[in-house]
This record gives C-alpha cells, structure tokens and sequence, in this order.
C-alpha cells in the first residue's frame, strides 16, 4: 500500500515539474552582441548570410535580448501578446542581421518578455543603443589575436557603468563569439548572475570586419 501511495504521489506531482515559463516574469536581461565575422566564418559563409557579403563592413549584430532569472532563464514561453509583423522582422534586419533571426529570437525569447512583438524589438533597438560599441572595435582593419580581458576593458572604457561581473565574452572554435551585456529590466548595467559570468579564457582571433 505504501508503494502504491507513493506511486499516486509521484503521478500526481509531476506536471508541477513540468510547468511551463510564464511571460513576464523575470528578473533582468542580457543583451547578447555577436561578432558578425566570426559567425560568418562558421556558419555565415556556409549559407551565404547576406551580412557577411564584402564591403559592408559589418561588426557586432544584436543576437538577442534574452530575459533571465537570477538562475536560469525562460524560453518558448506561451504567447500572451501579439507577434511581430513580417515588416518588423525584416526591419530589424540592419540591427540583427537577418528577419529570420529577429523572428527566431522573437519566438524564443522575446515572447518571455511580455511585451508585444513591436515593443519587444523597440525594446531590443534601446538596449542597443544603450551601449556603446568601442571605437578601436568599430574601426578594426585586420584579423587581430586578443585575451577576452582586453575585450572587456574596452567594452568598459566605452561604458563607464559597466563592471567586469557585468559583461562576459564567449569564443567558439577559438574566435571571438559574442559579447554578453547584462542589463536590469529598465536597461540599467547589472552584475550579471552566477550562470551567466562564465568568462573565457586565454586568448582568441577577432577576424576583421570584410
């Protein structure tokens, strides 16, 4: 009898584990900024991604702005707001560099956010904005090898209010991948949580922009 009890227990708690995320409710942001001509190098150039053709000069892209707890995050959150519209994905283009990726991190992320689709990539255009980009970065003429602390130092120079606990920088097949930027929900420089400061190591290629 008491196996069987336990059993009913089990059963019934289950779908409590299972429970789905709910938009809106989340503790803080992270603004995840790619750099562009290392994604076209691994995958980009692959599928001849319109932003990695020559002469465009292409830097960081927004990759996303992803709602976060203080452990975890949300994702693929049931809709509770409007999507975006074809045209506000494919203006979302010149800060993302593809509609596809708007819309991909729309239904990922942006719908955990709460916000309608519009507002969500409204949103995403101020958080942009609110970071500056660092000018040694932005004027880039060649391939360059350098440690993520470097990296960090020039993204905090440019942004005063921004701590080493605040910003992280990832590589992927030993290149620059993306800098994350963690925000509060007003778009204030935070300390970025536990699971979210994982700080690279050594030193990578930054591929100059083409």
């Amino acid at each position: 009898m008491r196996t069987l009890a336990l059993l009913v227990a089990l059963l019934t708690t289950a779908p409590a584990a299972l429970a789905q995320d709910v938009a809106g409710r989340f503790d803080y942001y992270v603004l995840s900024l790619s750099w562009s001509p290392g994604w076209c190098r691994a995958e980009g150039d692959a599928s001849s991604a319109a932003q990695c053709d020559a002469g465009k000069r292409i830097g960081f892209v927004v990759h996303g702005l992803w709602p976060q707890y203080e452990r975890g995050w949300p994702e693929d959150c049931p809709a509770t707001t409007s999507d975006p519209s074809r045209r506000d994905s494919r203006a979302m283009a010149d800060l993302m560099g593809s509609p596809g990726l708007a819309w991909y991190q729309w239904k990922k992320h942006g719908r955990c956010s709460g916000l309608s689709g519009s507002d969500y990539f409204l949103l995403t255009r101020e958080a942009a904005r609110a970071i500056a980009i660092p000018d040694p970065l932005r004027r880039l003429d060649r391939d360059v090898t350098l440690p993520a602390k470097v990296i960090e130092d020039a993204f905090i120079t440019a942004n005063p209010k921004l701590t080493r606990d605040g910003i992280t920088v990832t590589y992927r097949n030993r290149a620059l991948q993306e800098v994350r930027i963690c925000l509060t929900r007003d778009l204030a420089p935070r300390t970025c949580a536990p699971d979210a400061r994982r700080d690279c190591s050594g030193s990578f290629l930054m591929p100059a922009p083409r």
